[in-house]
């Protein structure tokens, strides 16, 4: 699973955790028709009629999952379907690249002969990635050690697209970077009429290597090095490349700009194929164009230009972290596309020639596109105009007009939907605070249930309740949060009060769904020993409250959301029943910052902090992230480090218990040791738990879970005693 930069670490982790094991995943693969849904089970790969279950069948039986010669049924991820139907793409025996798991073996099932093929004979064993059937059927690319490769599935024959791939130049995929900061992974694409395949090539070749130790797993200890560009360091450079099948020659798109000092994180064929179109960001990422590239004579031209005073996000931040795709309405090549310039995330009509209109004109955000649907000309999307902490289904036509609400007003809370293509059923999860739903079939536009959810997790009168408030700061900033009060509750004594954290333009803390106020690093229950329990949502989080709302934190982080905390924390502190001798904030990578900057910045407020995985300097973050919130440091380093916890480790006052895993290859041990180092000098004592070669959520090896939450309890009670006095 994909977590975003800097994610809000174990808590995050394991409300995931429970969510995917509770819910139907959200990438589902839906049958051509969209009536039904393929699920792997132990008969095999079955076909499920969501609304009718009783029609569920068998589409692949283990045996014919089974190579020839081989004991047991392939491990499948995933599959694909050829345009006939008679051939399947499964791809087996999967290894983690990064994030996930998008490299391994790929076989072919003919369904006719009812034969098991392996592609890629020859190549290393689980090096195969993002294998796809031409048009056509009749044809398999993929990629192998950054190399892009077709293959005949008559006679295997196997064609080189590219030869130059090493560890450094890199085709039909991306680097640690790109995939971390813009949820970049499959990096080249068939043509629609399968005569060409165009693609990234990225050149790491001036990327430093990031060293990290390991001294446990041998005798003498071993460096693993992660290609990782840090702030301030040029990114790998990054063009399109087109390969024409017929007479194998390769053209480099013609895209003015220094493909250094520019991204490209969006590339897809246009519906006839003439060309491809791209968008490319300035380094900055402040500068949006959107090219169409010629596939004949690969010369490119912009249509389309867009600024911002902050920075540009990508679909990946509205579309769960996939930027595949372009989000077309018909075949003349209009398509679908969000931005922020009104202030609010909108929805506008693009054509190729760059001209727009604007579909949702209402003073609401967007949060998410889910569908287009192409024969009532409907657009699905997610928003919750009322309720920054809340997710719901709205519908407009692609005409415009006003928006309606599909959810009905019962399902208060968070709701996520998973449409069929064919846009009449959805698969919905719904959340609150005090309810987990999953699983019910929905028709649409009319919300009818089809089918009942799967599993409902439900609070208990007696159970600690999770409240949610706003509260105004003495900046005028209205802050929303939630609260869980211990149990029992005596409004006459005071409680000591923890504060979670985040902070970070990357996710939000404050959401109306299962699992928000319960600290699962946490062992047994905050409430029933005592602690107020609360997190804030600061300006620049990710909340559908205005683009002003988010992008204030622009060249500001470490500063203004320190301070929304602090001053948030300060109105909370006011409230009868806190003891403001006990107040602790802890955060994880991001909240991990956050939590520093604040015992730090603000040690007459917060008396104990534990940090985990926490950037201590913010110039040793990948430049992609770091540079798209705070620009690109040119001249001076300034807003860096003035929101960096290392430049304020000197006011340490409380307690700290600092946590880092030193394989961590997203947030380096590096800024564990430079603070360590600081805090040293500045003559501070704190703790310190380094877990060895535990990458950025800390879970990996034998107890090293139960370990943390017993660490991260005991010191808490150690130095924030619960219970109310």
């Amino acid at each position: 699973m994909f977590f975003p930069a800097r994610a809000t670490g174990y808590l995050l982790l394991i409300v995931l955790f429970i969510w995917a094991q509770t819910a139907i995943a959200q990438k589902l693969q839906w049958s051509a028709d969209g009536n039904r849904f393929y699920s792997f089970s132990d008969q095999g790969i079955s076909s499920i009629d969501p609304v009718h279950p009783e029609n569920n069948k068998v589409f692949m039986t283990q045996k014919e999952l089974t190579p020839a010669g081989a004991t047991g049924a392939l491990s499948v991820q995933s599959f694909t379907i050829s345009p006939d139907g008679g051939r399947i793409l499964l791809f087996a025996n999967t290894q983690r690249v990064w994030r996930e798991n998008t490299r391994g073996d790929y076989w072919i099932f003919d369904r006719g002969a009812q034969k098991l093929t392996q592609l890629g004979r020859g190549l290393p064993a689980a090096s195969l990635m993002f294998a796809k059937f031409s048009p056509d059927g009749k044809k398999v690319a993929y990629v192998s050690k950054h190399n892009i490769y077709i293959e005949d599935l008559q006679d295997q024959k196997r064609t080189a697209v590219t030869g130059d791939g090493t560890d450094r130049i890199i085709n039909g995929t991306f680097d640690w970077a790109y995939e971390e900061e813009f949820g970049c992974q499959d990096g080249f694409r068939w043509s629609p009429d399968g005569s060409r395949i165009a693609y990234w090539k990225l050149d790491a070749r001036n990327i430093r290597n990031f060293l990290m130790i390991n001294n446990t797993d041998s005798l003498y200890p071993f460096t693993i090095p992660v290609e990782y560009p840090k702030v301030g360091q040029n990114p790998s450079a990054c063009t399109i490349w087109l390969f024409d099948i017929a007479n194998g020659k390769t053209s480099q798109a013609a895209i003015e700009g220094d493909p250094v000092q520019h991204y490209i994180p969006r590339m897809e064929w246009t519906p006839r194929g003439e060309s491809v179109i791209l968008q490319q960001l300035n380094r900055q990422q402040n500068d949006s164009r959107i090219f169409l590239v010629d596939a004949a004579s690969a010369k490119a031209r912009q249509i389309y230009h867009e600024t911002d005073a902050a920075w540009i996000d990508i679909k990946s931040r509205w579309n769960d972290n996939d930027p595949s795709g372009w989000d077309w309405v018909n075949a003349n090549g209009e398509f679908l596309w969000l931005s922020e310039k009104n202030g609010w995330r909108q929805i506008y009509k693009l054509d190729l020639t760059g001209k727009e209109t604007l579909i949702t004109r209402e003073a609401y955000d967007v949060i998410q596109f889910n569908l287009f649907d192409a024969p009532t000309q409907t657009i699905y999307f997610a928003a919750s105009p009322e309720n920054a902490t809340q997710n719901y289904l709205y519908k407009i036509s692609l005409k415009g007009g006003k928006a309606v609400r599909v959810t009905p007003a019962s399902l208060k809370g968070t709701n996520k939907y998973t449409i069929s293509p064919n846009g009449k059923i959805a698969i919905l999860n719904h959340s609150s605070a005090t309810e987990l739903a999953n699983g019910a079939i929905v028709s649409l536009p009319d919300h009818r249930e089809l089918a009942k959810a799967r599993r409902v997790l439900a609070a208990n009168a007696g159970d600690p309740k999770t409240e949610f408030f706003k509260l105004k700061t003495a900046d005028g900033i209205e802050l929303d949060g939630w609260m869980v009060k211990p149990v029992p509750f005596d409004p006459q004594k005071k409680y000591p009060v923890v504060f979670y954290v985040y902070g970070e333009p990357a996710s939000q803390t404050v959401l109306d769904k299962y699992g928000t106020g319960k600290n699962f690093l946490y062992n047994g229950s905050m409430a029933n020993d005592g602690y107020v329990y609360i997190s804030l949502e600061n300006r620049g989080a990710p909340a559908p409250k205005g683009s002003q709302w988010r992008k204030a934190i622009y060249r500001n982080i470490g500063r203004i959301n320190i301070r929304d905390q602090a001053m948030g924390a300060k109105e909370i502190l006011k409230w009868d029943f806190i003891d403001s001798s006990r107040v602790a904030v802890w955060g994880w990578s991001g909240g991990g910052s956050s939590t520093l900057n604040l015992l730090f910045q603000y040690p007459e407020i917060y008396k104990t902090g534990i940090a985990i995985a926490a950037v201590t300097n913010q110039l040793l973050y990948d430049n992609i992230y770091q540079e798209r919130y705070m620009g690109v440091p040119v001249s001076s380093n300034e807003d860096f480090v003035k929101g960096s916890p290392i430049t304020y480790a000197r006011n340490l006052r409380g307690n700290l218990l600092y946590i880092h895993g030193t394989g961590d290859d997203n947030v380096h041990y590096q800024n564990a040791e430079m603070l360590i180092n600081e805090l040293i000098r500045q003559g501070k004592q704190f703790q310190l738990m380094s877990y060895p070669n535990r990458t950025h959520s800390i879970s990996e090896g034998e107890g090293t879970g139960a370990h943390l939450s017993a660490l991260y309890t005991h010191y808490l009670k150690a130095h924030c005693p619960p219970g109310g006095q």
